[in-house]
């Protein structure tokens, strides 16, 4: 009987995948040594591989692309990056090389916006899809884009949002309008408190919009919170958008854009199974048939993705410090850092992350949980979404083990606080980037040191 971690990974999944192969019983994650890295700059140690970042977006535009041909489609495709996933400067920079468009949430993120047209990395061709609920410093400098000839489309999250604009905007103004969607039927509300009650919308097209000299209506927005699926519940909600849209189409000339948010689902785990070009197929065929059917022209498709562009790009490398036994059952390894401040999902929603270790393939293996340093009960990660429960590498000599959690690129930073104060002062972990110079070379280095206990005192106040 074969009892290793390899053999184990081998006889249960199909091995190796994209991003992950093991040589000398050490992982490589998108074909990099993270033994090297640990060797570098140690743990806790948090990275992000760019170039995962081109390589998502250019993946998807070519499909979306390749299916507006085959099937004829008149429209055009956009896709833009949701910054509220990651505001990183360098995720943005990244992005922006493969000629995308922006969503943002809230009114410092039109600061940003602000900052990378200074630098060259949008023009104002660009579109700015602006969605959230709007406060006045929000809608203010919404305003001020759009009164600077910037490409912008605030999409209307409630009917009074519009009186904003009214103010401020000096001449005429695209606008979009958000379908308040109904939630899954496991949600505690029936109804998202995002967006405007689709039986009216159009009586408030026809009220306030139709015969305004200042507003164009050119988008419809939808956005479904668990994102893309192929289940019932998301082609429910896309059909009653397209039924939406072709109303408004039908007397409003200037819509010609639906916008279909959510996001693509990324791998979390090595038996994760997602058909993104069926997906794409089946939604492109839908809007087709359905505009179709109602006589009217197919609009211009855009997406927001946001985890799915930089989601599969970070990990987080832990060392193993010790293992407990608290009895008969229950194996304990304890890791260099927190789950609760590296890892905030994990503890907030029950997320599981792409989990492997980078070393000791080679050992036999055992049933463990993972806990964090803090002194909160809820710092540990003990299930996998394909067994529900964890096996890792025995520790039996004395070279350390070390842990890794992959595409773990969106939210945790914007959840947790990037530097700042955490839980039981646990610092933040050093960032690494990896990617290539203008010679084609691909290269690692340090983006941020790990928090010291002097920043967070300065915060205190000490």
């Amino acid at each position: 009987m074969n009892n290793t971690y390899h053999d184990l990974i081998h006889q249960t999944f199909d091995f190796p995948q994209e991003g992950f192969k093991v040589e000398d019983n050490q992982l490589l994650f998108n074909g990099v040594s993270l033994q090297h890295l640990i060797d570098k700059y140690g743990t806790p140690l948090k990275l992000t591989y760019l170039p995962k970042i081109t390589s998502q977006i250019k993946k998807t535009k070519t499909n979306f692309n390749k299916v507006f041909k085959e099937l004829k489609y008149p429209g055009k495709y956009f896709y833009c990056y949701c910054t509220k996933s990651s505001h990183f400067s360098y995720v943005l920079e990244e992005a922006l090389k493969s000629e995308i468009h922006l969503e943002t949430s809230f009114a410092y993120d039109i600061d940003i916006v602000l900052k990378v047209y200074k630098k060259g990395w949008i023009n104002k061709d660009t579109f700015i899809i602006c969605n959230g609920y709007k406060t006045k410093l929000y809608t203010n400098k919404i305003a001020k884009m759009i009164n600077e000839g910037f490409n912008v489309i605030p999409v209307l999250d409630s009917k009074v949002e519009i009186e904003a604009y009214q103010r401020t905007v000096k001449g005429e103004c695209n606008i979009g309008i958000r379908i308040a969607a109904e939630e899954e039927p496991t949600f505690q509300f029936y109804t998202s408190r995002l967006g405007i009650r689709w039986r009216d919308i159009l009586e408030f097209y026809v009220q306030r919009i139709h015969n305004s000299k200042k507003f164009k209506l050119k988008m419809l927005h939808f956005f479904i919170n668990t994102g893309i699926k192929d289940d019932a519940y998301y082609w429910s909600e896309l059909n009653k958008a397209l039924t939406v849209y072709c109303q408004l189409k039908k007397i409003c000339p200037t819509l010609d854009s639906l916008n279909i948010g959510g996001g693509f689902p990324i791998r979390n785990s090595l038996g994760f199974s997602f058909d993104y070009d069926y997906m794409i197929r089946e939604i492109v065929t839908q809007i087709k048939n359905v505009c179709k059917k109602e006589k009217i022209d197919p609009p211009n498709i855009f997406t927001e993705f946001g985890s799915y562009t930089v989601g599969e790009s970070g990990a987080a490398i832990y060392q193993v410090l010790s293992q407990k036994q608290q009895n008969d059952s229950e194996q304990w390894y304890m890791i260099d850092s927190s789950f609760i401040t590296t890892l905030p999902d994990t503890w907030g929603i029950g997320q599981r992350f792409l989990m492997l270790p980078v070393n000791k393939w080679d050992n036999e293996y055992q049933r463990v949980n993972l806990g964090g340093l803090t002194c909160d009960s809820h710092d540990y990660y003990n299930s996998e979404v394909h067994v529900n429960q964890v096996f890792l590498p025995k520790i039996n000599n004395g070279d350390p083990l070390y842990i890794g959690f992959f595409h773990t690129g969106a939210y945790q930073d914007q959840l947790s606080g990037y530097g700042g104060i955490k839980h039981c002062l646990i610092p933040s972990p050093k960032h690494v980037l990896i990617g290539y110079d203008k010679k084609g070379v691909l290269k690692d280095w340090l983006f941020a040191k790990e928090q010291t206990s002097q920043s967070m005192l300065k915060i205190l106040g000490y």
